[in-house]
């Protein structure tokens, strides 16, 4: 059994100035240290440190990570050609051998930045069948990240090879560590016959699509089918409990009532948005129907905190008001992520309490202004999130990060082999 002593405690709920937690794989006590007795637990001290809970990364593309530094002809004038120029062109080319080193590349990334848990939306066109359990292995075996794994079907794919991957991964893993969802690229590039097909095999798993991210989608889908996004999966019974709509940059407000009638969530990406350039998410909009947020990073930055600054910026612009959203929204974007994950993996994440998980990192700090429960977001938000790195992360209560450095001898010697891999996709994706 560990004790962390003399920490700053925060989980956007409770605040501990000086306190202590006794834990092993869950927290088994918290509190003031003047309460702390040692019956001879293993001792650290965590003096001058925040303790926070792990981040959460609610949409991702773990394979992007393997494109940094590629260069491809790439001179794009819309979404879809950024598409074909680019992202279809990469996943194409992937096999599943490319898939287990692309999670230990984005993995190792996750855990120096507090990222303990993805959910992920996989695409490999090269090999579909096992791609998944690939990724489970890096991620989860290798790295000790929690997952929450799907493939993106899509036309461009076989569907049916599609179809079967996430259908059986989803039906064996659903533990405390990984679960899987149904992965579905976006409505312009799957058929009413596929979406036939989807439906018959879905069952009440939840759904992880793109939707409206540009405004190509939308305009494809009315111009095709005579009816919006949401009207057409829900047309096709494909929007379930805890289903995932991702970006929502273009949806309109009655696919939301939908969106909102189903239970589904929603996951904005506003870094990638801006990257882009199809405009920003109108979180408040779908906040004000009382539909659940989430934030990802759709494969770009291993950073969460540059995610919730961005969100927050970001929705100042779009409604030219400076108080358009408050650090309180940020709260509840960054618990609905824990209290996701705490669904879909039976577990209880994201709180530095009694029962909880031991998922949590310690962050240096001291604070040159009076810190206390009214204003520790605020010293969190504009103090740490700019530049945000963790000195040690905790997964299930074992120290994955300590000084800023990866502890897993295997993880590293992997990392080094994944570089071989990586020159390898961008071989084949230069192959003409």
């Amino acid at each position: 059994m560990k004790a962390l002593i003399n920490v700053r405690i925060y989980d956007y709920e409770n605040y501990i100035e000086n306190g202590y937690v006794i834990f092993d794989k869950t927290i088994v006590d918290v509190g003031q240290m003047s309460n702390f007795k040692n019956n001879g637990y293993q001792i650290i001290d965590g003096k001058g440190k925040m303790l926070l809970p792990n981040f959460v990364c609610a949409h991702s593309h773990i394979y992007s990570i393997f494109a940094r530094g590629l260069a491809l002809p790439f001179n794009p004038h819309n979404f879809q050609e950024i598409l074909d120029q680019m992202w279809w062109k990469l996943d194409s080319k992937i096999d599943n051998k490319i898939t287990y080193y692309s999670g230990i590349a984005a993995g190792s990334e996750f855990l120096l930045n507090g990222v303990t848990t993805v959910i992920d939306h996989h695409a490999s066109g090269t090999d579909i069948i096992g791609s998944l359990n690939e990724l489970k292995k890096s991620l989860v075996n290798v790295g000790h990240l929690r997952a929450i794994l799907c493939f993106e079907t899509s036309d461009r794919f076989p569907i049916k090879d599609c179809i079967k991957e996430n259908t059986s991964f989803a039906a064996r893993n659903h533990n405390e560590h990984v679960a899987g969802l149904f992965g579905m690229h976006a409505s312009m590039s799957l058929s009413n016959e596929s979406y036939k097909l989807i439906s018959k095999k879905l069952k009440d798993v939840p759904i992880h699509i793109h939707v409206a991210e540009s405004a190509m989608d939308e305009a494809d889908c009315e111009q095709k089918y005579n009816m919006n996004i949401i009207e057409r999966l829900d047309k096709y019974h494909l929007i379930n409990k805890d289903s995932l709509i991702v970006h929502g940059v273009h949806i309109k407000d009655e696919e939301l009532d939908i969106v909102k009638k189903r239970g589904a969530y929603m996951v904005v990406n506003t870094t990638s948005n801006l990257n882009n350039a199809v405009g920003i998410p109108d979180i408040n909009n779908y906040l004000s129907k009382n539909i659940p947020v989430m934030i990802g990073n759709d494969g770009l930055s291993s950073s969460m905190a540059t995610e919730y600054l961005n969100a927050y910026y970001l929705t100042h612009l779009k409604n030219s008001n400076p108080t358009a959203m408050n650090l309180g929204t940020i709260i509840d974007i960054i618990n609905n992520a824990y209290k996701y994950v705490s669904d879909r993996l039976g577990i209880r994440i994201g709180k530095i309490k009694k029962s909880f998980v031991s998922d949590f990192m310690l962050v240096n700090y001291t604070p040159f202004t009076e810190m206390n429960k009214s204003n520790a977001f605020g010293h969190l938000f504009f103090g740490l999130f700019p530049n945000f790195k963790p000195v040690d992360v905790y997964v299930d209560g074992l120290r994955v990060v300590h000084n800023q450095e990866l502890t897993s001898k295997k993880l590293k010697n992997e990392l080094i082999e994944s570089r071989k891999y990586s020159k390898e996709l961008w071989n084949k994706v230069k192959e003409k």
